[in-house]
């Protein structure tokens, strides 16, 4: 049976020509927009080459899109959710790039408040304070989306990442789980695609296979830093250990993993 070439088709009416693809041959992640994104998802984005930002999916209420579970500086254990409050447009089939913030100056003000009040105290608050102040910035556009991602990029870069993000909104692929997430992964010429073990309980990784994709699990240890990095923002390792030894730590997970060559 001859394959379908997802180039050939248009997965939005909003997309006219493809990006500026990355080179061929990469580390593919794939994830949706989260607020200040637990340890584990930073941790896969970081052993990946290039994030595709999965922005054109539904919106879903009461999930990591726009809230982060926040632990205590010094006490982990002691956790509180922040949400940045989000109006649907659209109702249920409201996209996740068309999501609003509501009332965006106070979200502002009642995040950055809240990322003092958990982080302040931090000797690397200055570093985090300076990397944060985009994020508090983003909010004048009204998007919880953009927020989210922001957020994300970040946290990245003050870990040293020097991948490249795009998004699926600019890229065709087919409708379907797993069929959108091998298209989105074959039109940017992925070799691998990074999957964290929530999407292998249903990935059907014969569709990543038909283009020639191999699919490679992410499993995060459970001691550590990484006994909460499944729930809690990964705000609270960058603050209690510092970018550079978070990225270190990274680091010797993707190795482990066996998805770098080098250091980033």
């Amino acid at each position: 049976m001859q394959r379908m070439n997802p180039l050939s088709m248009t997965a939005s009416s909003a997309v006219s020509s493809l990006p500026d693809l990355p080179e061929s041959g990469g580390l593919c992640a794939i994830h949706q927009p989260n607020l200040f994104p637990r340890l584990t998802t930073l941790a896969k984005l970081f052993a990946a080459d290039y994030w595709i930002v999965l922005d054109d999916v539904q919106f879903t209420h009461r999930d990591y899109q726009h809230r982060a579970r926040l632990g205590a500086l010094a006490e982990p254990d002691r956790r509180q959710w922040l949400t940045v409050p989000t109006r649907l447009p659209r109702g249920r089939p409201t996209l996740i790039r068309e999501a609003l913030i509501d009332d965006p100056e106070r979200a502002r003000r009642k995040t950055a408040a809240m990322l003092r009040q958990y982080y302040g105290a931090s000797p690397y608050w200055p570093v985090l304070a300076q990397a944060l102040a985009p994020v508090l910035d983003a909010f004048g556009a009204g998007r919880t989306a953009m927020v989210a991602e922001i957020s994300t990029r970040a946290l990245l870069g003050l870990l040293g990442w020097q991948g490249r993000i795009l998004a699926s909104s600019d890229l065709p692929a087919r409708p379907g789980r797993s069929q959108r997430l091998a298209d989105l992964s074959a039109v940017t010429g992925a070799r691998a695609y990074v999957c964290g073990t929530g999407g292998m309980t249903y990935l059907d990784a014969a569709l990543f296979a038909a283009e020639g994709i191999a699919v490679l699990p992410f499993h995060p240890p459970v001691t550590h830093i990484w006994s909460s990095g499944r729930s809690l923002s990964s705000l609270w390792a960058l603050a209690a250990l510092g970018p550079q030894e978070v990225a270190a730590r990274m680091q010797r997970l993707a190795f482990d993993h066996g998805l770098m060559v080098a250091a980033a």
